[in-house]
């Protein structure tokens, strides 16, 4: 695969436009741009287009959803995994140990810009950050397959994720994965990291760390924004505006660009992650920038003329 889980994601939102009726000028600027802004985008829109054409062929449930659901999450996810997948690989759906994306296919999902909250019983609560998925076996294990996830629990959890392991005793810890390491921050509790090939080490509380399979990050305070989003809340102190609008692009469709002349602004506040068109228009009166919105899926902030 030679292009993001992300990219697939607007790959398939292109496509279900254009499979409405033809694309207004201003949207089919908007495609022009996303398509010419990255060559990975060029890869994903040829792939799908591929994809497409071969759908019919297939008589798999996969590709009965793509092609027959209404326009729905059930029918965008079908796509994104064909996308992702290959047309050809849709008999073969089921099979999650062989699927490389098994987060379309996992117990537990969170849709771009929405979380979600599962009882553990009585030992405690796992919430999802938006775009997260997660399994959960009956043995206390949790593999954090995408995204973004808040353990809360009393009793023994062991949380999985890609580049090592996490034993919690009575422990509150958010994990979020990302391409390749793993950021931890513990609020309370114990918690052993197991890391490839490296002995075993108690994290310390009240402090953030990231590891990936070839090393271990300093322990340091936790930021501002750690864990925020659990209670719908996206906190900056002194961010770059850059870093800020990759953080909200986490829980919009679409893309949000940042322009390179207003990057390195920096922002502080604390915004309600449920309305984040209302938080690009506070951006425009609190830092000299605008927001330029080709639609709702292609904004750019630069700098006010």
């Amino acid at each position: 695969m030679d292009f993001s889980a992300q990219v697939a994601e607007q790959a398939v939102h292109w496509l279900l436009e254009m499979q409405q009726g033809q694309l207004s000028p201003r949207q089919q600027q908007a495609w022009q741009h996303w398509i010419d802004a990255h060559s990975e985008h060029r890869r994903a829109w040829d792939h799908i287009q591929r994809v497409n054409s071969r759908l019919r062929g297939l008589s798999s449930p996969l590709a009965h959803a793509a092609l027959n659901a209404p326009k729905s999450g059930s029918r965008r996810q079908a796509l994104k995994l064909l996308l992702i997948l290959g047309a050809g690989s849709a008999v073969t759906w089921g099979m999650r140990e062989h699927n490389p994306l098994p987060s379309l296919l996992a117990d537990y999902r969170s849709p771009v810009g929405q979380r979600r909250k599962i009882s553990l019983g009585a030992g405690g609560q796992l919430q999802l950050n938006t775009a997260s998925a997660a399994d959960v076996r009956g043995d206390g294990l949790i593999r954090l397959l995408e995204g973004e996830v808040l353990l809360t629990a009393t009793q023994s959890f062991e949380v999985q994720t890609a580049q090592g392991l996490l034993k919690t005793q009575g422990a509150r810890i958010n994990v979020r994965q990302f391409a390749d390491r793993t950021q931890i921050a513990l609020f309370e509790g114990r918690v052993e990291l197991n890391a490839q090939g490296r002995a075993p080490m108690l994290l310390p509380v009240a402090r953030q760390l990231s590891f990936s399979a070839t090393s271990i990050s300093d322990a340091k305070p936790l930021d501002a924004n750690s864990g925020a989003w659990a209670d719908g809340m996206l906190v900056a102190a002194h961010m770059r505006l850059g870093d800020f609008l990759d953080e909200l692009g986490r829980y919009r469709r679409g893309q949000l660009n940042c322009d390179a002349k207003v990057a390195e602004l920096l922002i502080s506040g604390t915004y309600p992650l449920d309305d984040s068109e209302r938080i690009l228009d506070l951006l425009e009166i609190s830092l000299p920038v605008r927001v330029k919105r080709f639609t709702r899926y292609w904004v750019t902030v630069e700098a006010r003329a």
